[in-house]
């Protein structure tokens, strides 16, 4: 298939460019009659937000609306705009601090069309920008501005998911799975790509690894049996004189890759969240350490920490954490 027929195909893209249709209809209804302009501008923003909502991916639906924001004169409003693209683009603080003190009527859509320019939504515009450059260095760059992102945003997340795609086909697999690990530390609930790691650390014989990525896929998902099938076909493989059992990791390996994902997550916490215990007098400490930790994490709103904290305390044999880990995954 052409890469025209796969848009065509394509029903929440298909919908994106429906509704930013309509959203240029009413605008132009605004302008052709003045006495109804309030009302037709009110409708065209309502079907701007409903394009983007779509397909956040597209970058005409955030040209549409930042327009519509510029004809009702709404300045707030496109300081809004423009913060969700920052967000969708991983909160790069140098981004955001060019927020600060700008004239978002008269610079607002330049500042829009500048950052499209230099960070494009579109995952095969982005790896062009980079394979036009000098590929090596344009993705160390990549890498290094990538490991202090924000991508806790599920939008983020599938953005960069996508430019990795694009990393891994071209053959720089160590790239891919050191910043995968980096987009699961913020978005844990993302089985996706937990299955992509999975199969890539299965193909590159890398056993244990493996199992700990469909492992958490099978938490997240647990009538998708991949772990299962990994064991099926592993134990396929044993034949001859060396067959041996093989069950899974170690409880070490297991408790090292959840502890390491949870440092990953340090990154992105606030100032205020911590990962040890909440200072307090002794006297006040009540309960297992691990579950005061917990708490103070979900306190703190710090549940990625907390997911992979009670992922290695189950993990450990700590039963008591299965109840934690249930809760955790519930405020997804």
């Amino acid at each position: 298939m052409s890469d025209s027929q796969d848009l065509l195909q394509h029903p929440r893209r298909n919908l994106g460019n429906r509704y930013r249709s309509t959203a240029q209809k009413f605008a132009k209804l605004a302008k052709d009659d003045p006495s109804r302009s309030k009302d037709n501008l009110a409708w065209a923003e309502q079907n701007a937000r409903q394009a983007l909502l779509h397909d956040f991916t597209d970058e005409r639906n955030w040209r549409c609306l930042a327009e519509l924001k510029v004809l009702n004169g709404d300045a707030e409003g496109l300081h809004t705009v423009l913060e969700d693209v920052f967000s969708v683009l991983g909160r790069d603080p140098e981004h955001v601090e060019q927020l600060k003190g700008i004239d978002f009527l008269a610079h607002g859509r330049t500042l829009l069309e500048a950052t499209f320019a230099n960070d494009s939504l579109d995952p095969e515009t982005w790896w062009n920008q980079v394979s036009d450059n000098q590929p090596r260095s344009t993705l160390d760059q990549f890498a290094e501005r990538c490991r202090r992102l924000d991508f806790r945003d599920q939008r983020a997340n599938i953005v960069y998911g996508r430019r990795l795609e694009r990393i891994r086909s071209a053959g720089h697999i160590e790239m891919f799975i050191d910043l995968a690990r980096h987009l699961l530390a913020h978005r844990p609930m993302n089985h996706e790509l937990w299955l992509e790691l999975g199969r890539l650390h299965e193909r590159r014989g890398e056993v244990d690894n493996a199992w700990s990525c469909y492992d958490q896929v099978q938490q997240l998902r647990p009538h998708s049996e991949e772990r299962s099938r990994f064991l099926e076909r592993l134990k396929g493989d044993m034949d001859g004189e060396e067959k041996r059992a093989w069950s899974g990791p170690t409880v070490e390996h297991r408790e090292a890759f959840l502890k390491g994902m949870q440092a990953l997550t340090e990154r992105i916490s606030s100032p205020e969240t911590v990962l040890a215990e909440p200072p307090m007098p002794a006297e006040e400490v009540k309960g297992h350490p691990d579950e005061i930790q917990l708490a103070a994490l979900l306190d703190k709103g710090d549940v990625q920490a907390a997911f992979f904290l009670a992922r290695r305390l189950v993990a450990g044999g700590e039963s008591w954490a299965e109840a934690w880990l249930e809760r955790i995954q519930s405020e997804w």
